[in-house]
């Protein structure tokens, strides 16, 4: 019998957890308590983690399609015919028809190693995490204003802050780790002020609830920065000293009108400047919200650093930005350069002078056009005849509503799994990987804490890690790679990642990790970023352009459709359907809704004579999507609530947009015949 100390992989958070075992096998697990993510507290998902390994369902030996069917093969037989294909692929048609999607739950390991595969081999910067509608605008905001793309606090610092805004996350089911520490901080004294179109437990504990419209969070944060400016809030010492184009930033918000900004959110304009003061008055402040294009676009989330930026609530102990990632390792992934436009450590792949280390180290050039990303892989002018995932289901998620069609045009693809998916009915080579707890591999989670999460067992037998697949295909392919552990992938990550230059495996393994930057002059870490200023460094505001919405709803389409999570990943997820605990709580719902549902607000389904479980339709002016009422006051009146597995719904009626303050698709509902 043995304790290991590990990460749980479940989500962002990256709790510090116990791994039991027991006869070969992980037989249990348990918090630990002084893991500063989670201080003993850990969610259903970490307390049945180790559930998944011992599926009776996994996979164990690869698979080759032949003659239509899905056959056992060797290791060696999988590997060439890998290299074949796509070598095959590349000169016919070119290495841009080439495609790699990295799942956010796969290992830095593996995700650098799987890019590096993409670019250095094949010759291509169509590489992505599959996630990009979550986090295109978190970096893109985040770099030009911040001059980084991560969380500038740890979560810890949610216990030293004095006032939050979290903006549109169902934090208590999608990181309850989190969701439970905003709680006992409420609970202390701290502020609570809950943005977004539906209610959720923390609303409850909430100061202030600002129920806004679909996509008008921009607004509203443009009038709470004009509040905290006219009342002469600002930190004018931190603007003065450590920001720019604050004068352009002013001159253009001078304009902005808090009744207009009202309107506009359907908020009253008093619970505005409410929520406006009580953030500029209760020093330090946090500002929370979802890395995803789904809870926030970009005009938003600039609105959002310009109200830290005017209150000097950066680089301060309970101050500052933190973007959830709920996927374990989105983060890291980004890190790593699974990103179609950064190479690792967010280097444009346009930047010669960035480029050059990089190429150096791998000893070829690469390509220098910006890659499509995971919805352009998928889009209807996709190029691709060939797709490699690793750890990717596509054909679950409703945002890749044509997945199915598209997989079935290309000429070849690989996946990487666990267990057989649906994805995995179009794959013409499926290969088995190592699970949590049988693999070294490591995870950067939502706070930039780069943890290890160890081997407690071996794997079933040849099976091995996905990163040393990639690398066995690149041999096969002519490269002349040589990684015998986890360490020789970490050191060259080290060694062309700046942040990451301190980070080796014996380092990382000590006080539940490190947060970058972490690097030879710092090797600690950095928990708290921009605590002093840097030569040469600045903060930037951003100006407010928000033309004024159109009318989003008429008689013919009364409601907007908002599309979101209604549980963590609910039933889709791979891998809780694999565990039996999980798959039992995350199930409950079917059983009332057992072919899924879409939530509608309970005042509105009263005026429409409509009652929960009811069999309805939606209809847009592109079409028409049967589903089921979930009736609930959860959902804002005028909007009608679409869970993200809700394909049917995206693939008949779609939708215009999802991010910003563009306007979404509007539906009218229809009782079913």
């Amino acid at each position: 019998m043995g304790n290991h100390l590990s990460t749980c992989t479940f989500c962002g958070v990256g709790c510090g957890i116990y791994l039991e075992t027991r006869g070969g096998e992980i037989t249990g697990v348990y918090p630990s308590m002084s893991s500063p993510a989670n201080l003993g507290r850990i969610c259903v998902r970490g307390w049945h983690v180790h559930e998944v390994a011992s599926s009776p369902d996994r996979l164990r030996t690869p698979l080759i399609r032949k003659n239509n069917t899905l056959t056992p093969a060797t290791f060696e037989e999988a590997y060439d015919l890998i290299a074949k294909r796509l070598s095959e692929i590349k000169n016919q048609y070119g290495p841009d028809s080439i495609g790699f999607l990295d799942s956010a739950r796969c290992g830095n390991e593996d995700g650098y190693l799987l890019q590096k595969f993409a670019r250095s081999v094949i010759g291509t910067n169509n590489i992505d995490q599959g996630t990009s509608f979550f986090r295109a605008a978190t970096i893109e905001v985040l770099r030009s204003m911040l001059g980084i793309a991560a969380a500038t606090s740890p979560i810890s610092d949610i216990f030293s802050s004095k006032a939050i805004i979290l903006n549109n996350i169902d934090i208590g089911q999608q990181l309850p780790t989190i969701g439970g520490a905003i709680i006992r901080a409420k609970l202390a004294g701290t502020k609570l002020i809950v943005v977004g179109e539906r209610r959720h437990r923390l609303t409850e504990h909430a100061d202030i609830f600002l129920n806004t419209k679909p996509g008008a969070e921009g607004y509203l944060y443009a009038a709470m920065a004009k509040i905290i400016i006219d009342r002469g809030l600002i930190d004018f010492d931190f603007i003065s000293s450590r920001c720019k184009k604050y004068e352009e930033f002013l001159k253009n918000i001078q304009s902005f009108d808090l009744l207009f900004a009202a309107r506009h959110c359907d908020i009253d304009a008093s619970l505005i400047e409410q929520a406006a003061l009580m953030y500029a008055d209760n020093k330090p402040g946090m500002l929370l919200f979802g890395a995803g294009a789904e809870d926030i676009g970009a005009d938003a989330l600039s609105a959002m650093v310009n109200l830290a930026l005017l209150t000097g609530n950066i680089g301060k102990p309970g101050a500052g930005i933190l973007p959830l990632a709920e996927h374990n390792n989105t983060q890291g992934g980004c890190d790593m350069g699974v990103i179609p436009q950064y190479l690792p450590g967010y280097v444009s792949v346009s930047d010669a002078i960035g480029r050059a280390p990089i190429e150096k180290r791998w000893k070829t050039a690469v390509p220098q056009k910006p890659g499509l990303d995971s919805t352009g892989m998928f889009g209807a002018s996709s190029p691709l005849k060939a797709l490699w995932l690793d750890r990717h289901n596509p054909i679950v998620s409703a945002s890749y509503k044509d997945a199915g069609d598209m997989l079935k045009k290309m000429d070849f693809v690989v996946l990487q799994n666990l267990f057989m998916t649906k994805t995995a009915d179009h794959a013409d080579i499926v290969l088995p990987v190592a699970a949590y707890g049988e693999e070294d591999v490591t995870f950067t989670s939502t706070e930039r804490r780069i943890q290890h999460a160890v081997k407690a067992i071996d794997p079933p037998k040849g099976l091995t890690s996905a990163w040393r697949q990639v690398a066995e295909v690149a041999c096969r392919m002519g490269a002349q790679w040589s990684y015998d552990s986890i360490e020789d992938v970490l050191r060259e990550i080290a060694s062309i990642v700046p942040d990451y230059s301190g980070v080796t495996l014996e380092n990382i393994s000590r006080d539940y990790g490190r947060q970058w930057p972490c690097t030879l002059d710092h090797p600690m870490g950095t928990p708290l970023l921009f605590s002093k200023p840097k030569p040469g460094h600045s903060f930037y505001f951003s100006a407010v352009h928000f033309a004024p919405l159109k009318e989003t709803v008429d008689k013919d389409y009364p409601f907007v459709l908002s599309f979101g999570h209604s549980l963590y990943y609910w039933h889709q997820n791979t891998l809780i359907r694999h565990s039996e605990t999980l798959k039992r709580e995350y199930g409950i719902l079917l059983l009332d809704y057992p072919e899924g549902f879409v939530e509608i607000n309970d005042e509105d389904a009263k005026k429409l004579s409509v009652r929960d479980t009811q069999a309805i339709q939606l209809v847009s002016a592109g079409g028409v999507a049967k589903t089921h009422a979930r009736v609930t006051p959860e959902v804002r009146s005028g909007t009608v609530f679409v869970p993200f597995f809700i394909q049917d719904v995206m693939r008949s009626i779609g939708r215009e947009s999802s991010t910003g303050h563009d306007i979404k698709t509007l539906v009218r509902i229809e009782k079913a015949g």
